[in-house]
């Protein structure tokens, strides 16, 4: 395999709003890419998504000396991996789907690239029985808008060869990404799983009456949110123990926290519960639509973005 920080060509095999975000991230970093997607209507939208994130990128450090056409759109996913050195798979969240594609581009993918997979719960284990290619392959999961959002997950399989794991490392952090690698498969990896469970007693508050679901989302956008870009949940609780650190947090607030695990609880996502949600959203977006929302988040997102990068800002 080549060196991460010698890729040139890179291949996104599924043209969505994840592989349109991943197209712009590497065409701003200097790359080639070749897009596949089996929706001919696919390639007018990355183009448009490309252009609507290039002054993003350039605001944010990128593609100052890049080139936003340096793309390439087809129909199969053969030709796509053709000439890759790196493929980001993106094909919808199905197992028997992404199965079916790594049968296809087995015997195509050259022999050095590494293809990572950005499924946000499967497994790689269960995508490689059968491929050839298996050592070579890894999840590596963005968080949406990939183009903007630096964590990625690395998860391999257990046919993923340690080398391979390693490289989609140092290859996410060459182009900026910040990369973790979790150490097992679980569903859903890591991220997810942490969001799942606050989602869980966000939607428990609501379906209890505790908050309303535009109170639910305040009470994390301007309260632990707001730490938590800084810091993670651990390293917020250890200054939240003052000198003592995480050793005093522990020792005073453990009977508090593990009483309060003990009435939260786990909601069905009843047709009910839904309408609930949804109508909820609706009267917190006050009218605004989706491109709106998009808006609203990238103004407040972009100037974070511009701070946490700024050196010294991460340990």
């Amino acid at each position: 395999m080549s060196k991460p920080d010698q890729i040139k060509h890179v291949a996104v095999l599924g043209a969505g709003t994840i592989g349109a975000s991943w197209t712009a991230l590497f065409l701003a970093r200097g790359l080639s890419v070749a897009v596949q997607d089996p929706n001919p209507a696919a390639e007018a939208y990355v183009r448009r998504y490309v252009a609507d994130a290039w002054p993003t990128l350039h605001r944010l450090g990128m593609a100052a000396d890049a080139a936003p056409d340096r793309w390439t759109f087809h129909a199969s996913p053969v030709a796509a991996v053709d000439r890759a050195e790196f493929v980001q798979e993106n094909a919808p969240e199905r197992l028997e789907i992404k199965r079916a594609l790594y049968a296809e581009i087995d015997a195509a993918l050259p022999p050095r690239a590494i293809l990572a997979s950005s499924s946000s719960g499967l497994m790689m284990s269960d995508l490689q029985p059968g491929v050839a290619s298996a050592s070579r392959m890894a999840i590596g999961h963005p968080f949406n808008p990939p183009h903007l959002i630096p964590l990625v997950e690395v998860v391999g399989g257990k046919d993923t060869a340690p080398a391979t794991v390693d490289w989609c490392l140092d290859f996410y952090r060459h182009i900026g990404k910040r990369p973790i690698h979790i150490r097992k498969e679980a569903p859903g990896h890591l991220a997810n799983r942490l969001q799942a469970a606050l989602w869980r007693e966000a939607i428990n508050a609501v379906v209890t009456g505790l908050a309303s679901v535009e109170d639910v989302d305040t009470a994390i956008s301007a309260g632990p949110g707001l730490r938590w870009a800084a810091m993670g949940p651990h390293m917020t609780f250890h200054l939240g123990g003052g000198e003592g650190g995480m050793t005093h947090m522990l020792a005073q607030f453990r009977p508090a926290f593990e009483a309060w695990w003990r009435t939260m609880g786990t909601p069905e996502l009843t047709d009910a519960v839904c309408l609930q949600l949804i109508e909820g959203v609706a009267a917190e977006a006050r009218g605004r639509d989706m491109a709106t929302l998009v808006r609203d988040r990238d103004a407040v997102l972009l100037p974070l973005l511009e701070l946490v990068s700024k050196p010294g800002s991460r340990t």
